[in-house]
């Protein structure tokens, strides 16, 4: 059996569709700092001796002489601002009695760092109560992992509280007392080390979400000029009674018909509502379990967009196994180029699944996202301009509310929970490309979620396909312009991020005004905007141009 081969290998558009559901989660992940702080505070008022902007703290720690991992807390609001300057000599660490420093303890701490508990007073009671034992630093233990802004009380001063505190996170504080407990002698040393204002792998990301959506633009209309071609040369040969002209639109429309979905305006409204239900699906039951779910999927979507790219890919060089068919049972037919690439693909992506844990991990979850993107890049046309801006605009308004707006109602921001995967005990959702920071002390990774690639994708690929069949050049088209968009969009994201000292930020908020702004500005002005709201790049099912 033999043809040519679409995009994609095994499963026809309609089953494939239920894999791009798979990327309504990708709206889930956007850009998210490393900080695991909760920021249920942001209205506490600035007193004074309690105007401290918060920042994440390393403590240094030895027990028993032995240098132990580093522990990162939270400075409080109050006392001692830590800064950068790591100390030369360390202090040694012991409890307060009592333990959860809420009056005046029996047991003075003169040159100690003092361990405390938190609960049953306020912060800064329990700092004054450690000052006066004589210690140089108070260290609270919190009673969760999260950690926590410790605040003061309102209509008060605290100019008298001089010594730093810092709030540890529940297991590393029960790691230190459990030593001291045992009789072991622990030292601690305190330092807030300041970021770089840029990372090499923000750097690589944003090249990485730009070459992505490049690639898929081209992909995605090359695609569709060759199917107009192909079907074009093949209506000559078969009805050389019937003048080209006349049947190339048939052709083209029933091409596009079986090899690409169109969103319409209901879809789009819906996709944004299900991404809604499966956020707060998430929200209220992550779990261990339901990670692994989102891992099977993943690897499912990696396994079928990595097969999909490397097919397209060598059919050039292996044209006669790609177009060669063998009839798999439950499968259907499926290329012996296929047939051949798929145990590597399989074996790609159970592995990746298998070590997704490991500091390497990143690299194999960046391939199979890159692939799962650029196949639905290929898959999935927005028609026209009108659909576009129904589907951003949905978007945008979602992103607003889930980081923005959520806090209010659920007292955190949803999106940010899911995100840093509070619930799951700390592994994130995998529908997201990571790059490890590779000069931020605090380490961690940069991430975009693929929602952030995905839809200004869909956009930029429309206007590369309007561009060619409205024989548009590179400066009178749209292509460029949206591209530049998004970069821009994707650079003040990096922007804000800094700029809000690592809090979380809705991507879309900024790369949809770049992207969908920019090309409906410039169709108002050159008079296009009514061909780019209705028709689109519908012209490919109605010009001859096409071929």
């Amino acid at each position: 059996m033999e043809g040519k081969p679409r995009g994609r290998c095994f499963c026809c558009n309609r089953v494939f569709l239920m894999l791009v559901l798979l990327v309504l989660v990708s709206f889930l992940m956007q850009f998210a700092s490393a900080d695991d702080i909760e920021h249920d505070d942001a209205m506490a008022p600035s007193q004074p001796g309690c105007s401290n902007s918060f920042v994440l703290v390393k403590v240094r720690n030895w027990i028993a002489g032995l240098e132990e991992p580093e522990v990162v807390g939270v400075g409080a609001k109050f006392g001692e601002l830590i800064t950068d300057f790591e100390q030369d000599h360390s202090a040694p660490l012991a409890k307060l009695d009592p333990e959860d420093a809420c009056t005046d303890s029996i047991k003075p701490l003169q040159g100690y760092t003092a361990l405390v508990r938190r609960g049953n007073c306020e912060f800064t009671t329990k700092a004054r109560v450690a000052q006066k034992a004589g210690a140089v630093a108070l260290l609270v233990v919190n009673d969760k992992q999260e950690l926590y802004k410790m605040v003061c009380s309102e209509n008060s001063t605290f100019t008298d509280i001089t010594i730093p505190s810092v709030m540890l996170p529940k297991a590393a504080g029960n790691n230190l007392e459990d030593a001291l407990n045992l009789g072991k002698e622990v030292r601690v040393v305190m330092y807030s080390p300041r970021r770089t204002l840029v990372d090499i792998a923000e750097v690589f990301l944003w090249l990485m979400a730009v070459g992505t959506i490049l690639s898929a633009s081209f992909w995605s209309a090359w695609t569709a000029k060759e199917a107009a071609q192909e079907h074009n040369r093949l209506m000559k040969q078969e009805r050389p009674e019937v003048p080209a002209e006349d049947t190339t639109a048939i052709h083209d429309a029933e091409k596009y018909s079986k090899d690409t979905i169109d969103i319409n305006e209901f879809s789009a409204v819906l996709f944004v509502l299900l991404a809604s239900a499966i956020l707060m699906l998430l929200y209220f039951y992550m779990s261990d379990w339901f990670i692994r779910v989102l891992v099977i999927l993943f690897c499912i979507g990696g396994f079928e967009g990595l097969q999909t790219c490397l097919v397209s890919l060598l059919y050039r060089w292996f044209p006669k196994a790609g177009t060669f068919f063998i009839k798999v049972p439950l499968i259907g037919a499926v290329s012996v180029l296929a047939l051949c690439l798929s145990p590597f693909c399989l074996t790609f992506s159970v592995g990746w699944g298998y070590f997704r844990l490991s500091s390497y991990a990143w690299i194999g979850q960046d391939i199979l996202g890159v692939a799962l993107i650029l196949t639905v890049l290929q898959i999935v046309h927005l028609p026209n301009i009108k659909v576009s801006t129904i589907l951003l605009s949905c978007a945008f308004l979602y992103d607003v509310f889930w980081v923005f707006i959520s806090p209010k109602i659920f007292h955190e921001s949803v999106m940010i929970v899911v995100a840093r995967g509070d619930k799951g005990d700390g592994e994130g959702i995998p529908m997201l490309l990571k790059v490890p920071r590779l000069y931020d002390p605090w380490g961690g990774y940069s991430i975009i979620g693929f929602g952030d690639i995905l839809l200004p994708g869909l956009l930029i690929s429309f206007c590369l396909r309007y561009d060619w069949i409205a024989r548009k050049s590179l400066l009178r088209g749209y292509f460029l312009w949206a591209t530049v968009g998004y970069g821009l969009g994707l650079f003040l994201t990096y922007v804000a991020l800094n700029a809000m000292n690592g809090s979380g930020q809705p991507a879309l908020l900024y790369i949809v005004p770049c992207t969908l702004g920019t090309v409906l500005l410039l169709g108002w002005w050159r008079g296009e905007l009514k061909s780019l709201w209705f028709k689109g790049d519908s012209l490919y099912h109605f010009s001859s141009e096409a071929a």
